[in-house]
């Protein structure tokens, strides 16, 4: 049935694009390769730029796809956030967040290609991110009553609501900028910068969520986490206010009652502003985006979840003022991508054997003002 409904998707994402747009030579729908998204957030129109990635990692920016709903607008990082842009597990589905309409978009994804399948509300106030396990998907809705919304991801791409699957942050106006499964889909965890806590919430058999179990950060700056695939989980931390080049991250283990262990903490990144993170899929290394100063830090992650640097800790480097914000690892795991919103490109580094990256150019010239999020294939 999974496959019907695949096939499906893809002949009516052909037929539209057959009749819209001329499909060239290169448009291979049998093997569409890689691509990297990114989202306007833009005030009237919310959507999606889409890039074809080539075998060497280098982007050609493609077209543009409408969400359906409105973004926030704003300057640099006006959602404050990390998943306002994320792929499925499976990589075919790719869902973005209308932070200005309150809704959550579904798109089925082949290759640089986008279908829109559904557009839902968020059951909250200004969605800033989204984080899915199979078929279950919550969003974080960061304003007003600060809360997450559960969902349930059908074959063919619409969410359907979970009852009384709303659960709240621990104030309102949390701040909060990130949420993330583990790897088993036993917990969802959300960062609340307001008040510098990590919330672990058990996931239950009928999609819901228990109560809050409420950690407070041992470092400060909370900002993104996300989970490695041997279960630690990962915080970005842009450290003390005023602080120079002092942004952290930090690795914690979380038992079996919600309660976090710390395994490594405030592994410095040598960076200002660290507020996003990827993991490699291999799960050997993390990466960190050091907006302050234009830099991508690395680290890899033992067995236990321990963070150790790469090499000399910063690892790549974007020209003065890019502020990259979110980063994301391309599928083969060969690639990494920033998104420079303050120069409307996308970095581009490879990554090497060891975890070193090599900065290979940029790409794109994105709209300046509002850009959130950032995927990867």
């Amino acid at each position: 049935m999974r496959l019907e409904v695949r096939y499906l998707l893809i002949t009516a994402l052909a037929i539209v694009f057959t009749s819209a747009i001329p499909i060239h030579a290169q448009d291979n729908s049998s093997n569409p390769g890689g691509a990297v998204f990114v989202m306007t957030n833009n005030v009237d129109r919310n959507e999606i730029i889409s890039f074809k990635r080539t075998s060497n990692g280098s982007l050609q920016q493609d077209r543009s796809f409408a969400t359906g709903g409105r973004g926030t607008g704003g300057l640099t990082d006006p959602l404050e956030s990390q998943g306002s842009l994320t792929l499925s597990q499976d990589r075919h589905w790719l869902f973005a967040v209308n932070g200005g309409s309150g809704e959550v978009s579904v798109f089925f994804v082949h290759g640089s290609r986008l279908l829109l399948t559904d557009k839902e509300s968020s059951e909250g106030s200004e969605p800033n991110a989204v984080a899915q396990h199979n078929d279950l998907v919550y969003v974080l809705n960061v304003g007003g009553s600060s809360n997450v919304a559960g969902f349930r991801l059908t074959e063919d791409g619409h969410l359907r609501r979970i009852a009384n699957s709303i659960r709240f942050l621990t104030t309102n106006n949390s701040e909060a900028a990130s949420l993330a499964f583990s790897p088993d889909g036993q917990f969802l965890m959300v960062t609340e910068r307001a008040t510098n806590n990590l919330d672990v919430f058990r996931v239950q058999a009928d999609g819901t969520l228990a109560a809050i179990v409420v950690n407070s950060s041992a470092d400060p700056g909370v900002f993104a986490t996300t989970f490695s695939p041997n279960g630690a989980a990962l915080v970005s931390e842009t450290g003390p206010a005023g602080g120079n080049n002092a942004s952290a991250i930090s690795s914690y283990s979380i038992s079996a009652n919600g309660t976090l262990a710390p395994i490594s903490l405030g592994v410095p990144t040598l960076g200002n502003a660290n507020c996003w993170n990827a993991v490699t899929l291999d799960g050997r290394f993390v990466y960190v985006s050091n907006a302050g100063s234009s830099t991508i830090s690395g680290f890899a992650i033992s067995s236990t979840g321990s963070l150790t640097a790469i090499g000399a800790t910063v690892v790549g480097t974007n020209p003065a003022g890019s502020t990259n914000l979110d980063i994301a690892v391309s599928g083969d795991g060969k690639f990494l991508y920033t998104l420079n919103a303050g120069t409307g490109t996308i970095g581009i580094f490879a990554i090497a054997a060891d975890g070193t990256l090599t900065n290979i150019g940029e790409a794109g010239s994105l709209p300046s003002g509002g850009l959130n999020g950032i995927a990867a294939l």
